[in-house]
């Protein structure tokens, strides 16, 4: 074999290049992120809602927003028709921009040319390989000598492309640390630039925690609620981390309703009038909907008033403030809440 020529770069001819997010700091484009967690706990359920987003240029939990993009998923234990795509349509999804490459000639693997080929084809700026297991063909997942070569042909990919690249992966079942419990090889959470795990919190309740970030400080942990009823849905960040969801003992996240009475209680405290859009427009910076807020308004007696520029919120003055006990509640509107009105917990 002959040897290679020895090629030489200088850092100072290396340009600098800024990273581009399609969820900052979660899902860096152009890299690999890592969505891992038991079985069941809603690892392909959050990324379906992400990806509905994206293809409708909705606004994601971390404040992106995106022009509508085209996505690729691949998935080989959920049925197209009879589980993704009504999950999708559930999201409220651009079907129309969601894309399937065919595997009934030949199964998918990282390091298959059609990856490339397809997101090139389809300008997709996100593709999502579910689950991790599925796609290394006949490499073994434990062997660093057959996870490497199709980690970085697949990182190549993403590099080539500036797609991010979103490998769903379950946990296996030993304890110890977060990183060693992803399936296979350490390699493979080696090659993410990004790994989220995702855990249960109570019976419908799930956090999702960065527990590695390369290319920007770790974000905050986020929480949804995954409801046989009402399906999927944001709740806000959350104080939990990677132990904690491992375990099942994180604190359950203040719920929306919670939320917005404590946002109404803190603006509308000292008995100020405050222009309804500004409550609106806070309400919104959280995360709360309209209808959530308007619930807990009607709860607390809100009075409104029209003014000449426009309605105005006021709370009654017989009216008694909740204390929300919960890890992420701001301790200091609390006391000054109880220094104004009478205070019961509920």
């Amino acid at each position: 074999m002959q040897n290679p020529k020895l090629k030489i770069i200088n850092m100072e001819d290396v340009e600098t290049e800024q990273v581009e997010w399609l969820m900052k700091p979660y899902l860096p484009c152009g890299k690999i992120t890592i969505v891992q967690g038991d079985p069941g706990e809603g690892k392909t359920s959050m990324m379906l809602a992400i990806a509905a987003d994206l293809t409708r240029g909705r606004e994601l939990p971390c404040g992106n927003v995106n022009e509508p993009m085209d996505i690729i998923f691949q998935t080989a234990e959920d049925g197209l028709g009879d589980t993704i795509k009504p999950r999708l349509v559930d999201l409220g999804a651009d079907c129309s921009r969601v894309h399937n490459i065919v595997e009934d000639d030949a199964s998918l693997s990282f390091s298959d040319l059609r990856i490339e080929q397809a997101i090139v084809k389809l300008n997709a700026k996100l593709i999502i390989l579910d689950p991790a297991q599925a796609y290394f063909a006949s490499a073994s997942m434990n062997s660093a000598d057959g996870v490497r070569p199709m980690m970085k042909s697949l990182a190549g990919v993403a590099e080539r492309t500036g797609c991010a690249v979103v490998i769903i992966g379950h946990l296996n079942k030993s304890k110890g640390k977060s990183t060693y419990r992803g399936l296979g090889s350490i390699d493979i959470y080696a090659a993410a630039r990004s790994v989220l795990t995702v855990g249960r919190i109570d019976e419908h309740t799930r956090a999702v925690v960065q527990g590695k970030s390369n290319l920007a400080p770790p974000g905050k942990s986020l929480s949804f609620e995954l409801h046989p009823d009402t399906g999927f849905k944001w709740l806000g960040e959350c104080d939990a981390t990677v132990d904690d969801v491992m375990s099942g003992k994180s604190a359950k996240p203040e719920s929306q309703f919670a939320k917005a009475r404590r946002l109404i209680e803190t603006m509308l405290a000292d008995g100020y009038e405050v222009a309804s859009k500004e409550i609106i427009e806070a309400a919104e910076d959280e995360f709360i909907s309209y209808k959530t807020l308007n619930r807990a308004k009607s709860e607390l007696g809100v009075i409104t008033t029209k003014h000449s520029d426009g309605w105005y919120w006021q709370l009654p003055i017989e009216a008694k403030f909740t204390e929300v006990n919960q890890a992420n509640q701001n301790s200091q509107d609390v006391q000054h809440r109880q220094k104004l009105l009478p205070v019961y917990v509920v």
